[in-house]
């Protein structure tokens, strides 16, 4: 198991900051979240790459849909290359709010999922092959052309950084076409759906969690993808205030999760919320050092 936090405010020097903290206190991994119109994830994430040597460090999550693909791709690989390999990206739909909708109509959760498996398959295509073309409906890629501008260089991670896609199960579907798109790429966020999503904060109980693991790692040993290596992650909070977890972190790591991340959204905006992070930043990763 390893074990990683989610930033939940800072400028972009205060999460390098933070990433250097965490590094030093034994953590594995410092996450940050991208929004349409505030400090940008990227940035950030280069920040931190500049003041450390060995955590890793990504977003949680990065809304595919409302990125061209191929700046996503620059910017990916950018920070990659800048951090001599230590760059993951965890992808979704991501939650519709009004910080979105006042810039960008709803286009729909179907336009939604089409857009997040095409900018995928760009953004790894043009990471693994400067030659790469792709016939999308949403995001066309052309051949380069003669007298075109060279590509950058290739990321340090290849065929390209780490893709952690959430697969949201739906309870009582025999199909799960979010669980087979997670199954596709390099790791699993869990989330459970019914007829509605479950509330932030809601806790996966082990048992449904197990399963959910299960199922995804069947369809990878159906299509013929490795299981060793694959990333299975569990959104927790030792504190207890924003994600009541049952059983400790080994509970979870018997069911088949391989990081645990910290997420503390329930800390407060502002110096004396900083400084909360800080302090559980330092008492360091809830088993020890990963």
């Amino acid at each position: 198991m390893r074990f990683g936090f989610v930033v939940p405010f800072a400028d972009a020097r205060e999460f390098a900051e933070l990433a250097t903290l965490g590094e030093q206190h034994g953590w594995d991994g410092v996450f940050t979240w991208e929004s349409l119109y505030g400090e940008h994830a990227w940035v950030t994430l280069g920040a931190a790459a500049m003041t450390t040597s060995r955590i890793r460090f990504g977003t949680l999550l990065t809304p595919v849909s409302r990125h061209r693909p191929w700046d996503l791709a620059s910017m990916v690989s950018t920070v990659d290359r800048l951090s001599g390999g230590r760059v993951v990206m965890c992808a979704g739909l991501g939650a519709l709010h009004p910080g979105w909708t006042r810039f960008e109509p709803d286009e729909g959760r179907r336009v939604r999922a089409e857009k997040l498996d095409e900018g995928l398959a760009v953004l790894s295509g043009l990471l693994g092959d400067e030659e790469f073309t792709f016939d999308g409906r949403h995001f066309p890629v052309g051949p380069t052309g003669p007298g075109g501008p060279p590509g950058p260089p290739p990321p340090v991670q290849r065929p390209h950084p780490p893709v952690w896609v959430v697969g949201a199960y739906r309870r009582g579907r025999a199909r799960q076409p979010s669980l087979e798109r997670a199954a596709r790429w390099d790791g699993l966020l869990v989330s459970v759906v019914g007829d509605e999503p479950l509330e932030p904060g809601t806790a996966v109980d082990l048992e449904t969690y197990g399963r959910v693991v299960q199922t995804v790692r069947g369809i990878r040993e159906d299509t013929g993808l490795s299981w060793e290596g694959y990333d299975v992650v569990v959104e927790a909070d030792s504190s207890g205030e924003f994600v009541q977890l049952e059983g400790t972190p080994a509970d979870w790591q018997e069911v088949g999760a391989t990081w645990w991340v910290e997420s503390w959204w329930s800390v407060p905006p502002g110096p004396e919320g900083l400084a909360e992070v800080r302090r559980r930043v330092e008492a360091g990763p809830p088993s020890g050092p990963g």
